[in-house]
């Protein structure tokens, strides 16, 4: 594995393992700063909120201080109740939407 790929899997608790998470202070706002930030354009807008994709992302937090909510939190930080966004961020189709401001 090269120095910015991770691996992305489930922990045997079934919590999934992502560089950063994007949570429920975004629904309703869906701020695009962070978008903005990404070098690597690995957000992705998710309907109700925006997703990382964690397969892309290289670890790098540009985007967590660009929330203007504290949405965005580093995988092993998220707390117990927000999990699912974790899993869900996993867990996503993302091949059927572009990275960014808007579905395909």
């Amino acid at each position: 594995m090269g120095r910015y790929q991770r691996k992305v899997g489930i922990l045997r608790r079934g919590v999934a393992v992502v560089a950063y998470v994007i949570t429920e202070a975004c629904i309703g706002t869906k701020n695009t700063a962070c978008v903005g930030a990404c070098p690597v354009d690995c957000i992705y807008d998710g309907g109700d909120h925006y997703l990382i994709n964690p397969e892309e992302c290289i670890d790098c937090s540009m985007c967590l201080p660009e929330c203007p909510v504290e949405a965005i939190y580093p995988g092993d930080e998220v707390p117990e109740h927000l999990q699912h966004y974790a899993t869900k961020a996993a867990e996503y189709d993302y091949s059927t939407i572009a990275p960014g401001w808007g579905a395909n």
